[in-house]
């Protein structure tokens, strides 16, 4: 019997932590709906949930636009019903020297990290909460509560983000949704580092990173907490991580 629609935002590599989420959720009887810009991508994600046994589907669209978010839960509906949880995990950390930021690249930032949570949030309240609720849940970053060079526009639409779930939770929870935010202070063990920064996984050794389905693990834990307890933030990092 499946337990619903789990909605993951900003799903890339098959190990990155929207994969992960995804799988997560899949594994609890979720249909997995995994959405993002990149078809390519999303398909084999969807293909490797597939066959481990469980349910999940492809959807390509843009969550910086009201017609592209309402385009993901669309499609939830249409297999079968409002998402009982969603995950945001859209983002794009590009590091920049703070004078060589152009206005555009820093408002792009901003539209995927912060305006296309607000987006997916009000569209989530406003479908969720008639049917019973459910749990909205946000991927943060060190950014969030910690603005340096050179990740200052990243920064900017983090920080932006963990005040719009803030207002979220003090606004929705009361009406049963469960809103969230999972601060990832540390490097993640995934694609980017992988292929692009080797080096930095050598420099951190066996424990210094971040593993995508050990992260996966505290949204199943936000999603499953009761009612009475239910968590705001929470921080994620390696053991071995200075903080």
């Amino acid at each position: 019997m499946s337990s619903g629609i789990a909605l993951v935002i900003g799903v890339g590599a098959e190990n990155g932590v929207g994969a992960a989420v995804a799988r997560r959720f899949a594994r609890e009887g979720f249909h997995a709906l995994v959405c993002g810009r990149t078809r390519e991508k999303l398909e084999r994600v969807a293909e490797a949930i597939r066959r481990d046994g469980h349910a999940a589907s492809a959807v390509v669209g843009d969550t910086t636009t009201v017609e592209g978010v309402a385009h993901f839960f669309d499609e939830a509906e249409r297999r079968g019903s409002v998402p009982r949880v969603v995950v945001y995990n859209a983002g794009n950390n590009l590091p920049v020297p703070t004078l060589e930021i152009e206005p555009r690249f820093f408002e792009d930032l901003w539209r995927v990290c912060c305006f296309g949570g607000f987006l997916v949030g009000q569209e989530a309240a406003r479908r969720m909460i008639p049917n019973g609720g459910g749990s909205l849940l946000y991927t943060g970053a060190t950014a969030s509560t910690r603005g340096r060079p050179p990740f200052v526009a990243f920064a900017s639409g983090k920080a932006a983000l963990r005040m719009v779930v803030q207002g979220f939770a003090r606004d929705f929870g009361k009406q049963g949704l469960h809103v969230a935010h999972v601060v990832i202070d540390g490097i993640i063990d995934g694609e980017i580092v992988n292929t692009r920064f080797p080096a930095i996984k050598d420099h951190l050794g066996e424990g210094g990173m971040m593993q995508p389905d050990d992260i996966a693990e505290a949204y199943w834990m936000l999603h499953a907490q009761p009612p009475s307890a239910w968590s705001l933030e929470i921080d994620l990092r390696p053991a071995r991580e200075d903080f």
